[in-house]
C-alpha cells in the first residue's frame, strides 16, 4: 500500500475528488494549507500598495491506495489537477506498512 499526498490548489479539490471516485479510490482526507514553492510567493497590489503573500493556500490531499492502483491514481491526480501554470502543486508517495479499520478490526489492503 502506498500514501499518496497531493498538494494542489484549493479550486482543483472537488475535480480530484471526481476522478478518483471514478477509478474506484474512495477514502481521502484534505487538508487546508498554506506553502511556497519555486514560485516564493506572489506579489498582491491592494489600493495601489504592493505586498507580498510569501505563503499561498493550498489543499493537501491523502489517499491510500494497493500498490496495483498506485500508477493510475498518480495520473489521475495530475490530469485533473494540473492547469499548466507554476504553482499546480506537488504529489508525495510514501509506503503504507499497515492500515487497520477502527469498526470491525479488519487490517491490510482490505481496510482501506
Amino acid at each position: 500500500m502506498k500514501l499518496i499526498k497531493a498538494i494542489l490548489r484549493p479550486g482543483k479539490l472537488d475535480e480530484v475528488k471526481r476522478a478518483l471516485v471514478d477509478l474506484d479510490i474512495v477514502g481521502m482526507t484534505a487538508f487546508e494549507v498554506r506553502g511556497f514553492g519555486r514560485q516564493k510567493g506572489q506579489v498582491e497590489r491592494y489600493r495601489a500598495t504592493e505586498f507580498k503573500v510569501d505563503f499561498l493556500p493550498k489543499v493537501m490531499v491523502e489517499v491510500v491506495v494497493d500498490d496495483e492502483k498506485l500508477d493510475a491514481a498518480l495520473a489521475t491526480i495530475q490530469q485533473a489537477a494540473q492547469t499548466g501554470e507554476i504553482g499546480d502543486g506537488k504529489i508525495f508517495v510514501l509506503p503504507v506498512e499497515n492500515a487497520v479499520r477502527i469498526r470491525t478490526g479488519e487490517s491490510g489492503t482490505i481496510a482501506v
